[in-house]
């Protein structure tokens, strides 16, 4: 009985938190209708490569904002770089590669760091609604350095948790990832400590506000959904603490999403 009280306890927890997890896995197949996925998934390409755009900070919404927790949007962020692409026939076109962490597949205590195509990266969305932001020209240079470079890979920590504390090492998601990239390319260095320590001073995570007693016992019964290494405030990087760094940094030309028929202000 007490272990049947755990783990339901657990899938509580994963109902509220889980879908960043599960929204921030690799798809199977597309959840929305495959044509308005990839008409969607060709919209976002155009309107970057239209803005001259060579990297992107680009983030799916994978799950039902109502599931989600206070403050948190969108549930997978990953690097849109403009790239050379073989297609099937073996021309070589242009178009976008995206570069993610994805929490493994029956291993949800664990990522990868996968490249895949525009359409696969929508084909997990529960609604076709992705946050942009588009680092100034400066920074997109240095980006692009560093995910060319060993260090993209050096900065993976394969460990997953859904709500890992950016400013530690023990855990990683893909939105931390993606801001430790972020920070390796403004400081110009790879060492994990220099860029942890320059996390805690200049960058401010999304608090999630849980039950002190349900945090323990998710974590218990789902290690993705550990806490262990925060304190008694559970905080995280979200794409919209993402945001308000890069944008409170000067460091962001222009933040905005799309839907399938409009572009709106973040």
């Amino acid at each position: 009985m007490r272990i049947f009280i755990i783990l339901l306890t657990a899938i509580l927890i994963f109902q509220t938190v889980g879908p960043a997890a599960a929204g921030s896995s690799r798809a199977g197949g597309p959840v929305l209708p495959a044509a308005e996925v990839a008409t969607f998934a060709n919209r976002v390409q155009l309107d970057l490569a239209a803005r001259g755009v060579r990297v992107a900070i680009v983030a799916r919404m994978g799950r039902d904002p109502a599931q989600l927790p206070q403050g948190v949007t969108f549930t997978h962020v990953a690097f849109w770089v403009y790239s050379s692409i073989t297609q099937a026939d073996g021309q070589i076109g242009t178009g976008y590669r995206v570069y993610n962490l994805y929490q493994r597949t029956g291993d949800g205590g664990h990522s990868d760091l996968v490249q895949d195509q525009p359409f696969d990266f929508f084909a997990a969305a529960y609604r076709l609604d992705a946050g942009i932001i588009i680092p100034d020209a400066r920074l997109q240079d240095k980006l692009l350095k560093v995910i060319a470079s060993p260090s993209y890979a050096r900065l993976h920590n394969p460990v997953y948790a859904v709500l890992a504390n950016p400013r530690t090492s023990q855990f990683q998601n893909c939105t931390e990832h993606t801001l430790d990239v972020v920070m390796a390319s403004i400081y110009g260095t790879d060492n994990i400590a220099q860029i942890k320590a320059n996390i805690a001073a200049y960058f401010e995570p999304q608090t999630i506000l849980l039950d002190a007693v349900k945090r323990g016992l998710a974590g218990f019964a789902v290690p993705a959904l550990t806490t262990a290494d925060h304190g008694p405030v559970v905080k995280t990087a979200t794409f919209g603490s993402l945001v308000r760094f890069m944008t409170a940094n000067g460091l962001a030309d222009t933040v905005y999403r799309i839907t399938p028929d409009r572009v709106l202000a973040f």
